[in-house]
């Protein structure tokens, strides 16, 4: 019977090694992703999908990988796919609203984007959530609603010069001059080379002076 058990426990430990060895050789498509290998990890990706249609985590990071990698379409044909099987995994929401926006499905993006930020007003990506909702109420022309969002995205991240010069943008267009420059000046203060500041302030100074 002591020999049975023995047998049985030294049966059972073997299989836990083999295991773990094979969970470390695994390739791990977050790590690749994270490496800037984005196609390896859209493999990586694929091949787990391959085994298990349901993985959610795959999902996430084969999206993030193809929006990396410029393949807007097929990040929102994928977030779909894993929409179906999560509805409200937040990550997925804000792939939806950022593969929307590249392919200049302005509405659908900013459905996605209020719908990100109701589910999870303090997420990872908040800060760009509002960012890109001030880029899409730009490109409607709607400068009051892109100064909010852009306000709320350099209030997350305030180091962000690019961001200060759109927020720039939007005011000057909206017509608060005064708020434009300090936006602007912002901007230059974070990045004096910023071409697109640095002209944006001569043009708003050369407006008021008028």
């Amino acid at each position: 019977m002591k020999k049975k058990l023995v047998f049985f426990a030294l049966l059972l430990l073997a299989t836990q090694l083999v295991f773990s060895q094979n969970t470390l050789n695994k390739p791990d498509a977050l790590n690749a992703y994270r490496r800037g290998d984005y196609q390896g990890a859209m493999n990586i990706c694929l091949a787990e999908l391959a085994d298990n249609p349901g993985n959610i985590e795959s999902h996430v990071v084969i999206c993030w990988s193809l929006i990396a990698l410029g393949r807007y379409e097929e990040a929102r044909t994928y977030g779909l796919q894993g929409l179906t099987l999560s509805r409200y995994d937040n990550r997925l929401i804000e792939i939806m609203g950022e593969s929307n926006y590249y392919l200049g499905r302005n509405n659908d993006a900013l459905r996605y984007f209020q719908e990100y930020i109701n589910m999870a007003p303090d997420g990872t990506r908040i800060g760009n959530v509002y960012y890109y909702m001030g880029e899409v109420y730009i490109r409607l022309g709607r400068f009051r609603h892109a100064d909010i969002a852009l306000s709320t995205a350099v209030y997350y991240l305030p180091g962000n010069a690019n961001w200060w010069s759109r927020l720039a943008y939007a005011r000057e267009n909206a017509g608060d001059y005064s708020q434009a420059v300090s936006a602007y000046e912002q901007a230059l203060s974070l990045d004096a080379s910023l071409t697109d500041a640095s002209r944006g302030l001569a043009r708003v100074r050369q407006a008021m002076s008028r």
